[in-house]
C-alpha cells in the first residue's frame, strides 16, 4: 500500500478521501487554491500545498502545479476525486511518466471511454444495448439532421467530451435542430475545449439507473448493485437512491450483468459507473461510463458496507479487491440529497455568501459529507455543493421519513445565501416520488408549477 497520497481535489470529496487514507495509515497531502486556504481538508491533511489562485484553470486544473506538489511531498499516488482532472487522460499520462500512480483507469481506457462516441461504439461491439443514434461524432449539421430523421424525434445532442450533466440539449422537433446544434457545439467548446457532438434518441418518461463496478488487475470484477438517479435538474442529479426502487430482480440482475460485461470488455481497472436509461417498458440502454468516483457513491456504501475509496486505493496499489461478488449483500435502503447553495426559485442559480450559521443533522444512520463550517465562505469560483446528506433505513418508507427529518434539522444561514433544502423536502413529499413512479422529468414539472420561495433554513 502507498505511504503518501496526494488528493487533487477540494471540498467534501477531498476530505472524504483523506479520511479513508488516514484509516489505512496513509499520509495525506492536500492541495488548495488561495480561495481554499482555510478549507477543512487543509486542516485535516498531514500536509497542504498551495497550488495557485482561485481560478480552477490556474489551480485545480493546472497539471504542472499538482505534479510539482506531488513530487515535492514524495507522494506515490494521486487520488483525483471527482470532477476537475479525475477523467483527464493527459493528467493520468503525466502521472505515469513521473512515476506517480494515478488512482483510476489507464490513460488509454480513460481516453476511449471519455470520448462518448467512441465509448458507444466500444460498448455496442461488446454487445451492450445502446440507444439508437450516431455511430461516431457528428461531422456537421447535415449529419445531425440525417441521424435525427433515422432515429426519430425527440433526440438529444451530447458533447463527446461531456460529463457532469453538461453539454446536452434535448431537441423535440426538426425545426429546432440546427439552432440547437450550433448552441450545443458552442457550449461544448467553451466548457470542454472540444466542440464535437453526437446524437441519440431521447427517451421520454425515463429513469436514470446506474451500476457501480469495481475491477482489479487480477481479473476480478464485482458490481455493487444499482442506484436510481432520476431526480435531476438540467441533467444534474439532486437525489440518489440505492437500490433503485421498483425494479424486478430479473431486471436488476440484467442491468448489473451488462455493466460487468462492459468493464471486462475494455479491461477497466478501478471504480467505474455504468449509466443506463430505463424506459417505461423496462427496456434499458447504456448512456455513458464514468471513469471515476461518483458524487453519489455513499448510498452504495451504506447498503453494502463497502468503502469504495478503500477498494480504489487497494486496486491502484496492485492489490486484489478485498471482496468477491458473493460477499456483496445489500441491506436496506439509502438516500442521498445534495444540499447546494442555490436558489430553486431562480432556476437553481448559485448563491455565494459567508456561512454565519451551519448546523448539521444527526441521529441514527445519518451521514453528512461536508467541508463547510460556520464562517466558511461559499465563493463563486467552484460548484455550489454544501453537503451530501445520506441516510439508511431497513426499508424505503423509513428511509424517506429519516431523510425528511434530517433535512429539517439543517440550520444554514448567511448573507444572500439560499439552499435547496426546502426544495428537496418538497420532492420527498411528492406522491410520484413516494410511490417510486418518478422520472427524470420530475423537477422540470415541479419548476413549471407555481413559483416557490427558497427555503428558510
Amino acid at each position: 500500500m502507498f505511504s503518501t497520497v496526494l488528493i487533487a481535489n477540494r471540498g467534501e470529496i477531498a476530505l472524504r478521501v483523506a479520511r479513508t487514507c488516514r484509516e489505512l495509515g496513509i499520509r495525506t497531502v492536500a492541495v488548495y487554491s488561495t480561495a481554499d486556504r482555510d478549507a477543512a481538508v487543509v486542516r485535516f491533511a498531514d500536509r497542504a500545498v498551495h497550488i495557485g489562485p482561485p481560478a480552477s484553470k490556474r489551480s485545480y486544473l493546472h497539471i504542472p502545479s499538482i505534479i510539482e506538489a506531488a513530487l515535492q511531498t514524495g507522494s506515490e499516488a494521486i487520488h483525483p476525486g471527482y470532477g476537475f482532472l479525475s477523467e483527464d487522460p493527459d493528467f493520468a499520462e503525466v502521472c505515469e511518466a513521473k512515476g506517480i500512480t494515478f488512482v483510476g483507469p489507464s490513460p488509454t481506457v480513460m481516453r476511449q471511454l471519455g470520448d462518448k462516441a467512441v465509448a458507444r461504439a466500444l460498448m455496442a461491439r461488446a454487445g451492450l444495448p445502446v440507444l439508437p443514434g450516431s455511430d461516431e461524432a457528428l461531422t456537421g449539421p447535415v449529419a445531425a439532421q440525417e441521424t435525427a430523421r433515422r432515429v426519430g424525434f425527440p433526440v438529444i445532442l451530447k458533447a463527446v467530451a461531456g460529463g457532469g450533466g453538461r453539454g446536452m440539449t434535448v431537441v423535440r422537433n426538426p425545426e429546432d435542430l440546427l439552432r440547437a446544434y450550433g448552441q450545443t457545439r458552442a457550449h461544448a467548446r467553451a466548457i470542454f475545449g472540444d466542440d464535437r457532438l453526437y446524437l441519440e434518441r431521447f427517451v421520454e418518461d425515463a429513469r436514470h439507473i446506474e451500476v457501480q463496478v469495481l475491477r482489479d488487475t487480477h481479473g476480478s470484477t464485482v458490481h455493487l448493485g444499482e442506484r436510481d438517479c432520476s431526480v435531476q435538474r438540467r441533467h444534474q442529479k439532486l437525489i440518489e437512491e440505492c437500490p433503485a426502487p421498483g425494479l424486478s430482480e430479473d431486471l436488476r440482475a440484467a442491468i448489473c450483468a451488462e455493466a460487468v460485461r462492459g468493464a471486462e470488455a475494455v479491461g477497466y481497472v478501478g471504480a467505474a459507473t455504468f449509466e443506463f436509461v430505463l424506459t417505461p417498458a423496462d427496456e434499458f440502454y447504456l448512456m455513458e461510463i464514468n471513469c471515476r468516483l461518483q458524487v453519489e457513491h455513499p448510498v452504495t456504501e451504506m447498503v453494502t458496507g463497502i468503502d469504495i475509496v478503500r477498494e480504489q486505493l487497494m486496486v491502484a496499489a496492485g492489490l486484489p479487491l478485498t471482496i468477491r461478488q458473493e460477499d456483496v449483500s445489500p441491506r436496506g435502503v439509502s438516500l442521498e440529497c445534495r444540499v447546494n447553495a442555490e436558489d430553486p426559485a431562480k432556476e437553481f442559480a448559485p448563491t455565494p455568501g459567508s456561512l454565519s450559521d451551519f448546523r448539521l443533522p444527526g441521529g441514527q444512520f445519518v451521514r453528512v459529507d461536508t467541508h463547510a463550517y460556520p464562517g466558511w465562505r461559499v465563493g463563486p469560483d467552484y460548484d455550489s455543493l454544501l453537503a451530501k446528506t445520506v441516510v439508511w433505513a431497513p426499508d424505503r418508507a423509513q428511509a424517506l421519513a429519516r431523510m425528511d427529518r434530517a433535512l429539517g434539522e439543517f440550520r444554514i444561514d448567511g448573507s444572500g445565501l439560499r439552499t435547496t433544502v426546502g426544495f428537496l423536502r418538497e420532492v420527498l413529499g411528492r406522491s410520484e416520488f413516494r410511490a417510486a413512479r418518478h422520472t427524470t422529468g420530475l423537477v422540470d414539472a415541479m419548476t413549471a408549477e407555481v413559483p416557490r420561495s427558497a427555503d428558510a433554513t
